[in-house]
């Protein structure tokens, strides 16, 4: 009976799939679209925070039509944009049109930032809540991966290599659609609605060591149906603090850096002086390093908890940026300096904020407000991706080591988050749900 456990979480984490090869594929198609459409340093941030502004929107809407509808059909819908995402772009020849279904799958990527994980931590046993939730992100740097090496593939396919680089999205969001067909509803939004015997089905299914009438009375005991049904609540004690928590984490991750690095890696060497070929080569083995310690993380998570892999990966990710700040800002391109400061930065981004951040934003939050505080932590993410990844290209083109400067910004914010985390994360590990509720309630 663990099979359909891990089937379903297997089904789900592919939406992290998509959202990872739809947000990374852009890094090798850019330089060969932007010649296409003849783009400025503008018109390329608007390429890329296009669909970051889908993700903004996606995520921020998806809360509540997830409550009313249940996280399995809203995913099957996000596994449709998804689709028409991919072929719209690969097949646009006008960037307007370019930028509407890069749009469009933003909202999917947005949207399945919420859902995704929600509906796996929601069907996890708590012993095991963090490394199944973790799958989501795993399956995001696996399609960050195959994003990777799909533009490597297909870099001498001809003019047009950039759009079967897009089109290459098609199967994996036609196999998401097919897979969800299969898997059950979550048993806490089977509760929600009333339909208590098959939220007992699916609690048995997936839980079969459990009490699944003590847990389904737990479930039952957590909901308000005011609270559930009123916005108002959610920046209310004691809510808001929790919500607050949820907007920080948001803040904190894209300030790392991280998606400046995703998205712009290629370009990063190749201003350092490395060709196109060069470049992506490096890129493909930053995306493995990133696969390596995000398996090392599923491994550790439930152990040594959430809260100190945030702690020490930032003080491991504050160091390197502010090397790497300085091999910018002094032109230090000697050797592989650039490439070893990336990969240490991202061995310790992939083994905790990257690990950790999906899991909390699953989990920390009450079942009355689930979707919705999910929604707006993962509108945080988005909105500061969205400013970020727009900015970036602009002051990095216009301003005289404007990199290395960006990145001396990055360091100083990740040191900052050391303190943060340490003073107002609760660890969550190793409760269900309906008890890690209780605990946050009374630190609120």
């Amino acid at each position: 009976m663990r099979r359909s456990l891990y089937l379903y979480t297997a089904t789900a984490a592919l939406g992290g799939l998509l959202f990872g090869f739809d947000t990374a594929v852009i890094n090798g198609a850019m330089p060969f679209f932007t010649k296409y459409f003849a783009l400025s340093g503008a018109g390329q941030g608007w390429a890329v925070s296009s669909a970051l502004v889908g993700c903004v929107f996606g995520a921020l809407l998806v809360g509540r039509p997830g409550d009313r509808y249940g996280r399995r059909a809203m995913l099957m819908l996000l596994a449709l944009l998804f689709l028409v995402s991919a072929l719209g772009t690969g097949l646009a020849h006008r960037f307007n049109t370019f930028v509407v279904f890069r749009f469009l799958g933003g909202l999917a990527v947005g949207g399945s930032s919420v859902l995704a994980p929600m509906y796996i931590s929601e069907i996890a046993p708590p012993k095991m809540r963090g490394r199944l939730t973790l799958t989501f992100q795993l399956a995001i740097v696996l399609g960050v991966l195959v994003a990777f090496f799909s533009d490597w593939l297909l870099l001498n396919t001809g003019p047009n290599n950039w759009r079967w680089m897009f089109l290459a999205e098609v199967l994996p969001a036609l196999l998401f659609f097919g897979m969800l067909l299969f898997v059950k509803r979550s048993p806490r939004w089977l509760v929600k609605q009333g339909r208590m015997e098959e939220a007992l089905g699916v609690i048995a299914t997936v839980n079969p060591e459990a009490d699944t009438e003590q847990v389904l009375q737990e479930i039952r005991a957590s909901l308000d149906e005011e609270v559930i049904s009123k916005n108002v609540y959610l920046f209310k004690k004691p809510y808001l603090k929790l919500v607050l928590i949820g907007i920080s984490i948001g803040f904190f991750n894209q300030f790392t850096g991280i998606n400046t690095i995703m998205y712009y890696t290629t370009d990063i060497f190749r201003a350092a002086g490395f060709s196109t070929n060069s470049a992506l080569g490096q890129v493909v083995v930053i995306g493995l390093v990133n696969l390596l310690f995000t398996i090392v993380a599923m491994r550790i998570i439930d152990r040594i908890g959430r809260k100190k892999m945030l702690l020490i990966g930032s003080l491991g990710m504050s160091v390197f940026l502010a090397i790497f700040a300085w091999a910018y800002l002094g032109q230090h391109f000697e050797g592989l300096l650039l490439m070893f400061l990336l990969v240490g930065f991202i061995a310790f981004f992939a083994s905790s904020q990257g690990a950790v951040i999906w899991v909390l934003l699953a989990e920390m939050f009450p079942n009355n407000i689930r979707a919705r505080g999910t929604s707006i932590g993962s509108f945080s993410h988005w909105f500061f991706n969205v400013l970020i990844s727009f900015l970036f290209p602009v002051i990095a083109k216009n301003f005289q080591n404007g990199t290395g400067y960006v990145f001396v910004v990055y360091a100083a914010i990740t040191f900052i988050s050391f303190f943060y985390f340490r003073r107002f994360l609760t660890e969550t590990k190793g409760h269900s749900l309906e008890a890690l509720e209780k605990v946050m309630m009374k630190k609120s």
